[in-house]
């Protein structure tokens, strides 16, 4: 009996490749299962560097070419921030994508907030400022109400167009988070504890944020909000210090001008110039301090005891603007019209050019509205511009330049200059006559210290120069006027000070004051009324008269409301303001470092400060250095005494 042969059925066909064992294809399962997992592994990696790579690559978008040029020290900055970014993304991404415990709903809301915050706020600031929102920039904005919440709701459209698709995102990836990362075990444990310690951390640890902010925007963000939390708490020198708020000015009804002749209106804003620093006795033959103006304009008639009301930029262009005092209350001196107001209800354009950096101490709030034509700041001028000196003011110089013909006559123009400010901007390749001069601020340096002031100043005239000869070869400069002054003044030790916002002492107030009007611009009692003062005690309250005067909307139905509180006059008429007015570094629109204050009368002056037990009285025309204090019991000292107790209450830095 023949055994049987196995079925053709079970029988491989030719050519036929042999059915997988069982091995082979658990083999191919754990290959795939392999691939998968490095695959998911990969996956994980990438989503985890998702936030940091999106700030990286939008930060080259914006600002590419500069960060191309980075030396060696700031790249090496710049990826310590990415590396910062990393941590402090993938760790709260990480500990949000845990699919169970409460922590992750509690990492979820950090990851989303401070994602939407970094990303789209730097976005909404960028845009505006042309730099990143921070540190210094938190601190000197230190109230918080004023400076972030009053911001947010005047601007409420355009803050959450920026906010909006960051929240997005911050949900989207963590929903794909918690499917492709779902976290477990100690690993989860640990990184749910770390990560709100990472993103508070990184409130804290210090990232390049001055000048070339050689940082990820969203690092240089969360630093700032640890600025903003230092000042909340009390635990820097400008915790609760008052700052400037977004300005809404109250309206004006429409004016009409009655201009003796059609003019246009150039106003100069000097800082931190004092008096002595310039050619401040009308033309002076020889003159090398500001020797550029002094040929230029000969004939400029001179106001050569004109006084700022405080040694404060915020302080005095409040003042110069509105011509309120700046004792009047906050919520005045945030709503009185400007002159940029009543030039719009005049029908005139306007134009606000300044190389200052609106970053500091929110600036950029306090002419928010002013309602121009033309705007320009100093990091729309220079991105990395400092944020004291502000942008090079050869910049501001060719802007206003290239754009001052295109403003329709008539006009008012305000030009802001910013370079004298400590540490004073000079340029290299310059011309530097006062010499020899140094940056040391020793007190045995202090006469070659004044010389590089002196420097800057005169650098800054050359500038100055090139705004007014431009314009003087236009048709439109011939029929405009020139208003000349600056913010301030500046100490050098005087009175055992440097700088400014200190006092009221003269050198930190007398400043250069000037007015130049082609011929048949003003009138005959107009001109004669100006040279007239031209030694007389006048004060930065007067501007705001004067620039309404020259716009013929002075005695206006719809000014006159708004005069009432304007304690200055006109320099263009008979009147002065004789009666006592008040000077000090301590407003509504910015607080003090310490207290000082003062007031002024005529030639006669009363001043203290924070650490004064009594009150210092000068009679500045017999002694203009203010060495011989004459006491309160000086009749006309005791009458500005009463004036000063009237307004104050008590002296600096004394409680009642």
């Amino acid at each position: 009996m023949s055994t049987s042969s196995p079925s053709t059925a079970d029988s491989p066909k030719t050519g036929e490749a042999p059915p997988p064992s069982i091995g082979s294809v658990v083999g191919g399962r754990r290959n795939l299962l392999s691939k998968l997992s490095h695959a998911r592994r990969y996956l994980s990696w990438g989503l985890l560097l998702v936030p940091t790579i999106c700030v990286v690559v939008i930060d080259f978008m914006r600002r590419g070419e500069r960060l191309a040029k980075l030396t060696p020290q700031y790249q090496a900055t710049y990826a310590y921030a990415v590396l910062e970014s990393i941590v402090v993304w993938s760790i709260l991404l990480y500990a949000a994508s845990r699919r169970r415990g409460w922590s992750r709903w509690l990492n979820a809301v950090l990851f989303v907030v401070a994602l939407t915050f970094s990303f789209g706020g730097q976005k909404y600031f960028y845009d505006q400022y042309n730099a990143y929102l921070n540190v210094d920039v938190s601190l000197f904005a230190s109230n918080f109400m004023d400076s972030v919440a009053n911001q947010l709701f005047a601007d409420i459209g355009n803050y959450l167009k920026a906010k909006l698709p960051w929240l997005i995102t911050g949900v989207g990836l963590i929903v794909v988070g918690r499917i492709i990362l779902r976290p477990q075990g100690r690993q989860a444990r640990v990184a749910s504890v770390l990560a709100p310690l990472c993103l508070v951390a990184s409130f804290f640890v210090p990232v390049q944020h001055r000048h070339l902010q050689a940082a990820t925007p969203d690092t240089l963000y969360l630093h700032a909000v640890g600025g903003l939390i230092r000042t909340q708490a009390g635990w820097t020198k400008e915790s609760n210090q008052m700052r400037p708020r977004v300005r809404e000015s109250l309206p004006v009804e429409k004016l009409t001008s009655t201009v003796p002749a059609p003019r246009n209106v150039l106003f100069l804003i000097l800082e931190s110039v004092r008096a002595d620093a310039t050619c401040n006795d009308g033309y002076e033959e020889g003159c090398k301090r500001t020797q550029y103006t002094n040929e230029l304009l000969k004939n400029r008639i001179p106001q050569t005891q004109m006084r700022s009301m405080a040694s404060c930029t915020a302080i005095s262009l409040a003042v110069m603007w509105s011509g309120l005092s700046p004792v009047e209350s906050r919520d005045n001196l945030h709503t009185w019209p400007l002159i940029f107001d009543y030039a719009k209800a005049a029908g005139w354009d306007r134009a606000f050019w300044t190389s200052q950096n609106m970053m500091f101490g929110n600036a950029r709030l306090w002419v928010k509205n002013l309602g121009v034509s033309q705007f320009v700041s100093a990091t729309d001028l220079d991105p990395t511009s400092d944020l004291d000196m502000g942008a090079p003011e050869h910049l501001l110089a060719d802007h206003v330049n290239k754009n001052i013909g295109k403003l329709k006559e008539p006009w008012l123009g305000v030009v802001q200059f910013s370079n004298v400010h400590y540490p004073y901007y000079l340029d290299p390749n310059g011309p530097k006559p006062f010499k020899p001069y140094t940056t040391s601020k020793a007190p045995d340096d202090n006469p070659y210290f004044f010389n590089l002031y002196k420097n800057t100043v005169h650098q800054q005239d050359r500038h100055v120069a090139s705004i007014i000869k431009n314009l003087r070869s236009t048709e439109a400069g011939k029929r405009t006027i020139i208003v000349y002054t600056s913010d301030h003044a500046e100490a050098f030790r005087e009175h055992n000070q440097m700088g400014h916002t200190f006092s009221v002492f003269d050198e930190e107030i007398k400043v250069p004051a000037w007015i130049d009007a082609p011929p048949g611009l003003l009138t005959e009692e107009e001109e004669a009324n100006l040279k007239a003062k031209r030694d007389k005690y006048v004060f930065h309250v007067d501007y705001a008269p004067t620039i309404l005067d020259l716009m013929g909307v002075l005695d206006e139905p719809g000014v006159a409301k708004y005069r009432t509180k304007m304690p200055g006059h006109s320099l263009l008429r008979k009147e002065t303001t004789d009666q006592p007015v008040a000077m000090t570094n301590c407003a509504g629109v910015w607080s003090c470092a310490f207290e000082n204050w003062g007031y002024m009368q005529a030639n006669m002056k009363i001043e203290a400060r924070a650490w004064d037990t009594g009150w210092h009285c000068f009679d500045l025309k017999n002694d203009p250095f203010e060495k011989f204090n004459l006491g309160e019991s000086n009749p006309d000292c005791a009458r500005l005494k009463a004036e000063a107790l009237k307004t104050f209450g008590r002296l600096p830095g004394k409680r009642p």
